[in-house]
């Protein structure tokens, strides 16, 4: 196996709804919200980790082609498939169950998307500090939700952290192709991928409203970086505009 190329695909992440990615409640006091999202722990500013991005778009992958696998990991009774023969595993690996196993690494790297440093408004771009200057916690909202009880009509309510909507993201994506691969189906595949992601949601209570995202087309950035990049061989090139119609609409 032998590194052919790197693709670098960057740009901007917009909630369309607020998300929810869960974090840890620990730091909760008392009084707080029931879910919290997951926070940088050294700027207290919340991200979107390149592992839900990327195990996102990789279970709907196989849910489009009827390949989620049978894999159990603790609780998880349908975990992701395990065979390379699936375009899902070909793009995003496969882990070795046994220790004789084959194991293909992922041709996808996903960073975590942290937020841009300027927000934009319909005054204009505004610092991301005086764009969520009003929101009810630090760069996020508090949406109350309410549990109905049926019969006595006694209601419940819970609180869930979400990062508003209109926030922006920037988000990279780093695709490896190798001799044994196919480029196309890989560059195909992921940029299905995406599109599976806008029409779906990431984190929780997707059903309910959150998480709704899309990949914003005018800041597209895509180059390719040839294995003779590495060597101190070549420039990296810039393909942005041949890739543009492919991207997610």
């Amino acid at each position: 196996m032998k590194l052919v190329k790197k693709y670098i695909i960057s740009g901007q992440i917009e909630a369309v709804t607020g998300i929810a990615i869960g974090g840890t409640n620990a730091a909760m006091s008392i009084g707080g919200v029931d879910k919290g999202v997951i926070r940088n722990p050294v700027t207290n500013e919340p991200y979107i980790p390149g592992s839900s991005l990327k195990g996102k778009m990789r279970s709907l992958l196989e849910l489009r082609d009827g390949t989620i696998g049978d894999e159990r990991m603790g609780i998880v009774s349908n975990g992701p498939s395990n065979n390379q023969q699936h375009r899902s595993s070909r793009l995003f690996g496969n882990a070795a169950k046994r220790q004789d196993d084959k194991q293909r690494p992922s041709r996808a790297v996903v960073r975590d998307a942290f937020l841009s440093d300027n927000q934009v408004t319909e005054q204009g771009t505004v610092s991301k500090n005086d764009y969520f200057k009003t929101t009810d916690l630090p760069f996020t909202e508090v949406k109350t939700e309410v549990v109905i009880d049926r019969i006595t009509s006694r209601a419940m309510p819970r609180q869930l952290e979400r990062v508003p909507a209109g926030a922006r993201f920037n988000f990279e994506i780093v695709l490896n192709v190798f001799d044994e691969d196919s480029q196309d189906e890989l560059l195909n595949d992921l940029f299905a991928a995406m599109q599976l992601l806008q029409n779906d949601y990431i984190g929780g209570a997707g059903s309910r409203g959150s998480g709704q995202i899309r990949f914003l087309r005018d800041t597209l950035s895509v180059n390719v970086r040839s294995q003779k990049y590495y060597l101190f061989e070549e420039e990296e090139k810039v393909v942005t505009q041949e890739f543009k119609d492919r991207f997610p609409k």
